[in-house]
Parts: structure tokens; C-alpha cells; sequence
């Protein structure tokens, strides 16, 4: 079985999927942080294709930033300044090639993520 990495991210205060949210890829290596890619989700709230397919899959430490400042103020969710979540880390661990899915469930006030499947 190859490896791959996927997502979905749900906004929990509006009960809906979280459409429009750019997520960025990073690759941890060390004090070194290689950005990947970037992908922003669909209507679903996932990306349209895997984060990171089986050709490009290598076990190591990753982190996912999602940018749930801009998703909530294009949402309409009333803004404060600063706002309480603007840009979300996960940092994260792979370390056998099989499906890693990494899902984060969204509030202005909060978030929850784990190991999916």
C-alpha cells in the first residue's frame, strides 16, 4: 500500500463544510520548513485532489497550515481585531506509507483535529 495525505475540514458553528479555505504543505526537517504546496478546499470541504499523492509520499514530520482567518471573514463571521483563530498549524508525523488523513473541525472560537481514516 502507498502512502497518501487527505483532509476535510468542517465549520462546526455554521454546520456546514468549510468551502474556500486555503491549506498550505510544509515539510519539517530539522529547523528546515520546506512548503510543498498549496490547496484550498471545494465545496465538500476537502481539497480536490490528495495533499500529498503516492508518488510524492516519504515518511517524515509535516504540517498542514490552515488559513481560518481569511475562511471565516470570507463566511461572514463577524470579525474582531485580532481575530481569536487567524492561521492554524498542525504539525504531525508519518511514519509508515499508508492513508494519513488529517481533518480539522472549525469554530471562530476553536478547533479539533485527529487521525482520521
Amino acid at each position: 500500500m502507498s502512502g497518501y495525505l487527505t483532509t476535510h475540514v468542517l465549520d462546526t458553528a455554521r454546520g456546514c463544510p468549510a468551502a474556500g479555505l486555503k491549506i498550505d504543505l510544509y515539510r519539517i526537517e530539522g529547523e528546515t520548513r520546506t512548503r510543498l504546496k498549496s490547496l484550498s478546499t471545494n465545496a465538500d470541504g476537502r481539497t480536490d485532489e490528495q495533499i500529498l499523492p503516492a508518488a510524492e509520499f516519504r515518511t517524515g514530520v509535516y504540517e498542514l497550515v490552515f488559513h481560518a482567518g481569511a475562511y471565516l471573514d470570507a463566511s461572514g463571521t463577524p470579525a474582531e481585531d485580532p481575530r481569536f483563530l487567524d492561521v492554524v498549524p498542525i504539525r504531525f508525523g508519518m511514519s509508515e506509507p499508508s492513508h494519513y488523513h488529517v481533518p480539522l473541525l472549525l469554530s471562530p472560537f476553536g478547533y479539533s483535529t485527529y487521525r482520521g481514516s
